[in-house]
């Protein structure tokens, strides 16, 4: 009896523990999912936006748990097109962004998209120009795609290295596709480009580099990030958590230039020799506040930001080292 006994309690122990163990595993709280299974997100630039493009079309975000929409802006404002809600989560140069966040727009960085290579973006002339040197004209005109963007501040940049007074630089406004005719009219002395445009006017055009704006004081220059306004990412912390995970697998696929080239066909409007030729930059799977920084102290050393911008305080807490 006294031996029963025990095999009875040690059989109730098993159960009881069994029990328990049974009730943790399914009782057990699941992490909460993200406030929202969609996001759009306002692209332009096929070169610098690719691997997004990619990871969504071969449904990356999908299989982790996202739906992403991507929305054409084109010639769109993108700071426009984010505070008013068109889209949830934008790309833009980092310029426009820091511009706008030194204004008061409240934004945060959700993740880097480009940062420029050698030959990625440069100033160039046409066939038997006589600007053959950057510091050979002291007031030259130059044609870039935006005011006060990536253009002006890269072209003052290396020209002021030539020893070129960069007030004396003139900037005339020219959509890339009006590039090369404005310098055959000679209404600029040269034009400010980046991929795929460079390599479509070297090709169709016999475009020259005058001088390279990844180079110097712009070497490795972070060109380009993903960012929301403050007020959808405390609202959305966890959806934008998944974001940027999912980004940084998608920019580690950017690593392979291959894969690119392949893909710009069909992403850009460029034949396959175009995209074989194209100088890539790099696209960062993480974001790093101090390279960025380099952009916004470039800024307000050129005076286009008055007072300096701390681009930590746009970075979310948890993405900073």
């Amino acid at each position: 009896m006294r031996t029963q006994g025990r095999v009875l309690f040690v059989l109730a122990v098993v159960l009881l523990l069994g029990s328990c163990s049974f009730l943790d595993e399914t009782d057990a709280p699941t992490a909460p999912g993200p406030e929202t299974e969609r996001l759009s997100v306002g692209v332009s630039n096929a070169v610098e936006t690719a691997p997004l493009r990619l990871a969504v079309s071969d449904g990356l975000f999908r299989r982790g748990g996202l739906q992403v929409e991507l929305v054409e802006l084109d010639d769109d404002d993108p700071i426009e097109a984010l505070t008013e809600q068109r889209v949830d989560v934008v790309f833009a140069g980092n310029v426009t962004l820091f511009h706008a966040a030194a204004t008061g727009t409240k934004i945060t960085l959700q993740g880097e998209a480009y940062v420029a290579g050698t030959g990625s973006m440069a100033l160039v002339t046409l066939p038997g120009s006589p600007y053959t040197d950057p510091s050979r004209l002291p007031a030259p005109r130059i044609a870039v795609p935006t005011p006060d963007g990536l253009g002006a501040l890269t072209s003052r940049s290396v020209l002021r290295a030539a020893g070129v007074d960069p007030a004396a630089i003139s900037f005339e406004v020219i959509p890339f596709d009006g590039m090369v005719e404005a310098l055959r009219e000679g209404r600029v002395d040269a034009a400010w480009m980046t991929e795929p445009h460079l390599t479509v006017a070297q090709k169709e055009h016999g475009a020259l580099v005058l001088a390279d704006c990844a180079h110097g004081a712009t070497e490795d220059f972070p060109m380009s990030a993903y960012a929301t306004t403050e007020e959808f990412g405390a609202a959305h912390p966890r959806t934008l958590a998944l974001f940027r995970d999912l980004l940084a697998e998608a920019q580690q696929k950017g690593a392979d230039d291959g894969t690119v080239r392949r893909a710009l066909p069909r992403l850009a409007d460029v034949d396959e020799v175009t995209a074989s030729l194209v100088s890539l930059g790099t696209y960062p799977q993480v974001v790093h506040a101090e390279r960025l920084q380099r952009v916004a102290d470039l800024m307000h050393g050129s005076g286009q930001l008055t007072e300096r911008l701390d681009v930590g305080a746009l970075v979310p807490r948890e993405e900073l080292p």
